[in-house]
């Protein structure tokens, strides 16, 4: 018998939830045991559907980040941009995929903190950095590309 994936979805600002529905529904009908969670500080609305639940956390700054991060391991997927989150859930043996497509490795999570750490301080001293770029087809179909690759990782690894 193999452990359920658990997909956790940082939800207040993903651009691509439907996209993880959608990935997660096709491989549920190839015999995947998986489990969505969707953690968000306020309700958000989601699909009636036994393998997607709704987690509303605490208003406060970092409660979604936590509670993912107090969750996740190995065997699990998590979905976010927020650097420090996905910084934690990687140490703790999780599959983590930016809404781009992008993975955090534990190989690229080093150099990714330190930028993002010089951004944060440029942004304090008040210098213009811009914020991220725009989000566009090309990042969604390199987030499906991942996701999908990472479940069928998963699914040979004996998890699903």
């Amino acid at each position: 018998m193999s452990r359920l994936i658990a997909i956790y979805i940082d939800a207040d600002a993903c651009p691509v939830k439907q996209e993880v529905y959608r990935v997660a529904e096709r491989h549920v009908l190839k015999g995947v045991a998986l489990k969505i969670l969707v953690v968000s500080n306020s309700p958000i609305a989601v699909p009636r559907d036994e393998m997607i639940e709704r987690v509303v956390v605490g208003a406060g700054m970092d409660e979604a980040d936590n509670w993912i991060a107090e969750r996740a391991g190995r065997g699990d997927i998590v979905i976010t941009a927020d650097v420090p989150l996905a910084s934690r859930c990687v140490k703790a043996g999780a599959t983590v995929i930016a809404p781009n497509g992008k993975p955090f490795t534990a190989d690229s999570m080093g150099m990714t903190l330190a930028t993002r750490n010089l951004m944060d301080s440029l942004r304090s001293a008040g210098e213009i950095t811009g914020g991220p770029k725009p989000f566009a087809p090309r990042d969604r179909s390199s987030f499906l590309a991942a996701l999908d690759q990472a479940l069928v990782r998963l699914k040979r690894d004996g998890f699903g």
